[in-house]
């Protein structure tokens, strides 16, 4: 049930609780998950939910779910929409994120990408494209975990304006029109602000169609 998080949550509700830093790759094989349904949320997860909340973001908070293999879904919830200044901002394809994930997307959608669009584009924005969050894999080439295999990094690719208009990362990194690339490049440096990793086609040509943020405890990269 995806409740509007206005307000901190009934302790009901608490009881259930308990990256692609490189191009996607085959999901690992793992055992099947084993879900921790009766195990409380941690003290900082019921913090996060509660600044959740008071950003007016729609989620659903889920079971912490080990999956084997150091991958697992501690934390997390399944967020069904962001808010702007205005109204409600829609997101499409997204799986489980981890709290902390969910509050910083929720601030970088308000402030980097909606006032970036109607300062730079004259449009608010509508919804944000991604290709998707948890992925129980290791980064491309490493026997490193991606950030998505701990449901800490989610990957955009592109965004909807009220006029009607879809920008596309791979389509229009490298776009004709100045106002387009200014855009893309403001919601990118604002990303660089908030996450820990952010990834985008300057990285890479595994990146040339997406941005890769994450939520992440080591030395902040950006490109």
């Amino acid at each position: 049930m995806v409740r509007r998080a206005s307000s901190l949550f009934p302790v009901a509700i608490l009881a259930l609780l308990a990256g692609c830093v490189s191009a996607p790759q085959s999901a690992r094989h793992a055992p099947r998950p084993q879900p921790s349904w009766n195990l409380p949320a941690a003290p900082q997860t019921r913090a996060c939910l509660a600044n959740l909340g008071r950003s007016n973001a729609n989620f659903t908070p889920l079971p912490d779910t080990y999956y084997g293999g150091g991958c697992s879904a501690v934390g997390t919830v399944r967020l069904a929409s962001l808010h702007s200044d205005a109204g409600m901002l829609q997101l499409t394809n997204l799986g489980p994120v981890t709290c902390s994930l969910a509050s910083t997307l929720s601030g970088w959608a308000r402030f980097g990408v909606d006032r970036a669009a109607q300062q730079i584009l004259g449009s608010k924005l509508m919804r944000i494209e991604t290709m998707g969050s948890y992925s129980c894999r290791n980064v491309a080439g490493t026997s490193r975990l991606s950030g998505h295999a701990t449901a800490n990094a989610v990957d955009i690719s592109g965004f909807v304006l009220a006029d009607g208009r879809r920008i596309s990362v791979l389509r229009d990194w490298n776009a004709e029109s100045p106002q387009v690339r200014a855009f893309l490049g403001s919601v990118r440096d604002s990303a660089c602000k908030r996450f820990g990793m952010v990834l985008s086609p300057d990285y890479n040509a595994a990146h040339r169609d997406h941005f890769h943020l994450e939520v992440s405890s080591t030395r902040p990269f950006c490109r």
